[in-house]
């Protein structure tokens, strides 16, 4: 696989895949990295080499832990890490540049506020997990880029949330966000 350094768009999806080699870090031109639907359990740190990664889809495996060696990843657009195993985003999530993450369907209970950092989130999905209405500080609701926050079936109501600090601040970015669609 490591010979293959020009390929830009890699589908290893549904293959019962247990992990990735290291040489995946060798593929410096590759762009789109779809492993969906395997039993990975953690993706090598060599893939911090790729560079140009615009698009990773990692849904559907059996990931405990946060990718961290994709954080600082300049051109990584969309990042979906959904239907995994992840119970913490880590403050090393400060340095992601992508404008989606998905963390739907996780055992998700801790948040790093450091996700107020990142420059270019807009949507960060949150749906399914165990997150308490306190995890989403008010750093994270008024500071950060994110206008479209996803949190249903967590471990709290929408009065909870709402209720929140920094709602109406975030809201205000959901808002105008939705006025310029229209």
């Amino acid at each position: 696989m490591g010979h293959f350094t020009l390929v830009k768009h890699l589908n290893l999806s549904g293959n019962k895949l247990i992990e990735l080699p290291d040489v995946l870090g060798e593929l410096t031109k590759l762009e789109v990295l779809l492993v969906m639907n395997n039993y990975l359990t953690k993706i090598p740190k060599t893939l911090s080499n790729c560079n140009n990664l615009k698009t990773v889809n990692l849904s559907n495996n059996q990931i405990k832990e946060f990718p961290t060696m994709l954080c600082g990843l300049k051109h990584l657009d969309v990042l979906d890490l959904s239907r995994n195993r992840i119970t913490t985003v880590p403050a090393e999530v400060g340095t992601l540049y992508m404008t989606e993450l998905n963390l739907n369907q996780n055992q998700m209970s801790t948040l790093s506020e450091e996700i107020a950092a990142c420059s270019k989130l807009k949507v960060l999905r949150l749906e399914e997990n165990c997150l308490q209405a306190n995890a989403f500080t008010p750093r994270i609701l008024k500071e950060s880029k994110i206008c479209n926050l996803s949190v249903d079936v967590n471990l709290f109501n929408s009065k909870q949330f709402t209720d929140l600090e920094g709602y109406e601040v975030y809201m205000e970015r959901y808002t105008a966000v939705k006025k310029k669609m229209f």
